[in-house]
């Protein structure tokens, strides 16, 4: 009775459009009033408890400074690289474009963050060059998911979190897939040159890739502090943080000079509005966690599935289709949220590490952001460039080859993820 009341009534909720975050509170408190066995005031102190977390502090750290970056120009300094460097290639602002979110992944860690940051600057200078829209928005959207999996990460934090696994190696392990997934993205975008006979945007030259490269390279150094001081054990992922909000405020008011009082007041709101949000929903997903967790579901679902089947690829693959339908139509970090205390024990039951696990969750909701119905990168485009959002989406759509058969490796070749951190955690 308790489960029945907790599912639908969630389900319920969010049908009418309530925030994810308050329909996981409302249906938790209401089935622990139909329980009756403990006082609503748990509801509170469980929420509290939930996010009482040291490695969340790093949220509304990693937030600030990907705003920092997005407004003070140091994106159009890395675009500006990217472009020396592969813009030579035969459809060149396509790679150039999944060059920037490469760079950009190691400064911002949500997709969102680029997409609406790198992604206007993109579409815009490939519709100069001739690119047709739904080509600039379908590479822009899918190259964007490259951020929450190459370090630093906020979906990969908040796994960490939700599963007590190590963020620093969590942080290793999406290194290899991300670059993976720049690979197949660029391997696409040649093959869609070919076809379409896109032209070279521009002759390679040494001396434009240096006189970038010095522009660019203060702006470059912030993945270097940030990756290189949580892999190396300098300091922790929320000192990284730390580290990397001082360095973005520092280049950009101070080396630059391209940040004012006025656009400092402005980030500073959207950091505290973005990650009040975060936070809350994570709030909601722990009070609701608990609710699972105490009508001992978990346990039971285990057991079910793995009683369902003992075949490892049949349970992994069941697992990656539950996310990829949860991914199309629940916000990222509220489907990490509730889906982890779910799904890691059952992984852990067929023998798959949790370091693993977890790059495989967030590349899994990384493509939901790609799709209908929720598809929060396409709105975002769809808003940042004015292109239609059903434009977006087919134009998407061929994208996701690559991304899904990276998927597929990564899901069946542990040592993909697994590799880098058994050799800089041993």
């Amino acid at each position: 009775m308790v489960i029945a009341v907790l599912f639908i009534s969630l389900l319920v909720l969010i049908i009418l459009g309530v925030p994810v975050a308050f329909a996981l509170i409302a249906s938790s408190l209401l089935a622990i009033m139909v329980d009756g066995l403990l006082p609503e005031l748990v509801v509170l102190h469980r929420m509290v408890a939930g996010i009482n977390s040291f490695p969340l502090l790093s949220i509304p750290f990693f937030v600030f400074a990907g705003a920092l970056m997005n407004a003070s120009g140091i994106t159009q300094r890395i675009f500006d690289f990217a472009n020396s460097l592969v813009g030579w290639l035969r459809g060149g602002l396509g790679h150039v474009n999944v060059g920037a979110s490469v760079l950009f992944a190691g400064m911002s860690g949500a997709a969102v963050a680029d997409a609406g940051g790198l992604g206007a600057i993109e579409v815009k200078a490939m519709r100069d060059k001739g690119y047709d829209a739904g080509f600039a928005v379908g590479i822009t959207a899918a190259s964007s998911t490259i951020g929450p999996i190459i370090p630093p990460s906020l979906p990969i934090i908040i796994y960490g979190v939700m599963a007590s696994a190590s963020i620093g190696q969590l942080f290793a392990a999406g290194l290899i897939p991300g670059l993976l997934m720049a690979l197949g993205l660029m391997a696409m975008i040649a093959w869609y040159a070919r076809k379409r006979n896109y032209p070279k945007d521009a002759g390679f030259s040494v001396t434009k890739t240096l006189v970038t490269f010095k522009s660019a390279f203060l702006s470059l150094m912030t993945p270097v502090i940030i990756i290189g001081g949580i892999l190396f054990g300098v300091f922790t992922a929320t000192e990284a943080a730390v580290a990397a909000s001082a360095y973005a405020l520092v280049l950009s008011s101070v080396v630059y000079k391209t940040l004012t009082f006025k656009q400092l007041v402005a980030i500073s709101l959207e950091t505290i509005e973005t990650s009040s949000i975060i936070l809350l929903i994570i709030a909601g997903a722990s009070i609701f966690s608990w609710v699972l967790t105490t009508q001992q579901i978990t346990e039971v679902f285990t057991q079910w599935m793995l009683g369902f089947t003992e075949n490892k690829t049949i349970l992994l693959l069941l697992m990656v289709l539950i996310l990829f339908i949860v991914g199309c139509f629940m916000e990222t970090i509220a489907a990490i949220t509730i889906l982890t205390p779910i799904l890691l024990p059952i992984a852990i039951g067929l023998g798959i590490n949790p370091v693993h696990f977890g790059i495989i969750m967030v590349l899994n909701l990384m493509i939901g952001l790609l799709t209908p119905p929720v598809g929060m990168v396409l709105y975002v485009l769809s808003r940042v460039t004015k292109v239609p959002f059903e434009t977006c989406t087919k134009a998407t759509l061929p994208f996701l080859i690559p991304l899904v058969f990276v998927l597929g490796l990564v899901t069946f070749i542990p040592e993909l993820s697994l590799w880098l951190p058994s050799i800089l955690y041993k």
